[in-house]
């Protein structure tokens, strides 16, 4: 892992930029406004996938696997912090004088000046940010904006837009949202994670108090988030403004209704707007609140703002529908932290009827498994009927003797409704075997979990039902 510098000078000027790690939803977001303002772009990734492809098609020169000759003319490289410092073309690119930016630069470049709307929190950003993003559509406006998922009606986790707003999800694992320019910042949520980076709960929070102090514009933060609260009573700032649940909320959600695609009224002083939207979950009218909070402080009309985030159809990985066989529905949620987990399962809860939630659990990086697999445990067995667990998706670390997947099986109390199996064709057949019609099966973390679907999903073809034989 190569942490970012961000004392490094940003080119003035980019005419050709090469892109390590060039097929990840961030990176291809990136290299696809880069290829829209002219640019030659290459990149390398280490293995082939759809998005690499696509930036092929778009006039991308991309190759599989990474060696120095991929650099080309590129008097740019550009590079995530999930890179080792041994990478090839990495080492090449610093030999050789070459401008070497962390993708967080390449988008502070990309920003240049115009009026920005940052959003960040440990979780929901990415779904905050397609819906701000939708939302300006619907609204008539044409923003910039970079998002960590793919939006689903978009079919595009970026775009160039004509206006001057540009929206992004903002980074706040490795420190890069205190990079940017701010106008407006809106913060989901400040639960700590990413305690490597930060080392403390105290620094990740001074962290996003010094995000949000430098926002030219407002501050649009939670107002129930616990660690939300604890930054608001660190900031300085003149013009804040508060949105969830709590009686001094400034926009505030109740009546809250999740028998399928959440609905909730939305209140701001006497102004009142009921929200119908298109995605399940009560933390998705938490998410469309502070959405509708950012585009009232954008200069939106209040009543303008809560219809156009009804819009919002979700972003790809986000309690994604992959297939149904015999009557057994399978998903797909990013989510990789215990708070993300519940968010997921308590939404598959509301349109789930009489049937079973199977969760398929990868655990992501050693360090956030040994640290919270206790955490992991409660929820999944709180919230699934049964459980299985993969092996850890080791990212960007390397592995930690004696953390597996089975730290989380081992913190369960009832050991009947888990199962760590560490062979994915075995627990693909094994999900397929427990799972009966009506059930639900949701595979849960941000590597690479989404890749056993197609084999679960042939081996509930394969399969018979429970008590069938």
């Amino acid at each position: 892992m190569i942490r970012p510098d961000l004392t490094l000078p940003i080119p003035a000027s980019i005419d050709a930029a090469h892109f390590i790690g060039i097929g990840g939803s961030g990176m291809s977001g990136l290299a696809r406004m880069f290829l829209a303002r002219g640019i030659r772009i290459s990149g390398s990734d280490r293995a082939d996938s759809a998005v690499l492809r696509e930036l092929a098609a778009a006039g991308a020169d991309v190759h599989i696997g990474h060696d120095a000759a991929h650099l080309g003319d590129a008097d740019t490289v550009i590079h995530t912090g999930a890179i080792w410092p041994e990478n090839p073309e990495y080492v090449t690119a610093k030999e050789r004088g070459l401008a070497v930016i962390h993708r967080s630069q390449a988008l502070h470049w990309l920003i240049g000046g115009r009026r920005l709307v940052a959003i960040a929190g440990a979780h929901g950003k990415t779904t905050s940010t397609g819906m701000v993003v939708t939302a300006l559509k619907a609204l008539g406006t044409d923003p910039n904006f970079v998002n960590g998922g793919v939006v689903a009606q978009l079919g595009t986790s970026s775009g160039t837009g004509a206006d001057e707003l540009f929206v992004i999800e903002a980074d706040e694992s490795d420190g890069t949202f205190l990079l940017y320019d701010t106008s407006i910042a809106l913060i989901t949520n400040v639960d700590p994670d990413h305690l490597d980076h930060w080392g403390s709960d105290d620094a990740f929070y001074d962290g996003f108090a010094r995000f949000a102090d430098a926002a030219t514009e407002a501050v649009v933060i939670s107002a129930d988030d616990p660690g939300a609260r604890e930054v608001t009573g660190r900031l300085g700032h003149a013009n804040i403004v508060r949105f969830g649940f709590a009686a001094d909320a400034d926009i505030r959600i109740t009546d809250v209704v999740t028998d399928g695609p959440v609905s909730f009224e939305v209140a701001r002083g006497d102004e009142r707007a009921r929200v119908q939207l298109a995605v399940p979950g009560a933390h998705n009218a938490v998410n469309a609140t502070g959405a509708i909070a950012a585009l009232v402080t954008l200069g939106f009309a209040f009543a303008d703002a809560a219809r156009a985030v009804e819009g919002f159809a979700g972003t790809v990985r986000r309690f994604e529908l992959h297939g149904v066989r015999r009557g057994v529905s399978v998903y797909d949620d990013y989510a990789h932290h215990p708070t993300e987990v519940a968010a997921a399962l308590s939404a598959a809860r509301t349109v789930i009827g009489d049937g079973r939630l199977i969760a398929v659990h990868q655990p992501h990086t050693y360090s956030r498994t040994q640290l919270m697999s206790g955490e992991f445990a409660h929820v999944l067995e709180e919230l699934a009927d049964q459980t299985v667990v993969l092996d850890v998706y080791g990212a960007r670390e390397d592995p930690i003797p004696g953390v597996t997947g089975a730290l989380v099986r081992d913190a369960f109390v009832d050991e009947s409704r888990v199962r760590f199996v560490s062979d994915w064709q075995e627990a693909a057949e094994y999900t397929a075997n427990i799972a009966r019609e009506g059930d639900f099966v949701v595979t849960l973390g941000c590597g690479d979990v989404y890749r056993i679907i197609p084999q679960v999903l042939t081996a509930l073809g394969e399969s018979a039902a429970p008590g069938s034989h």
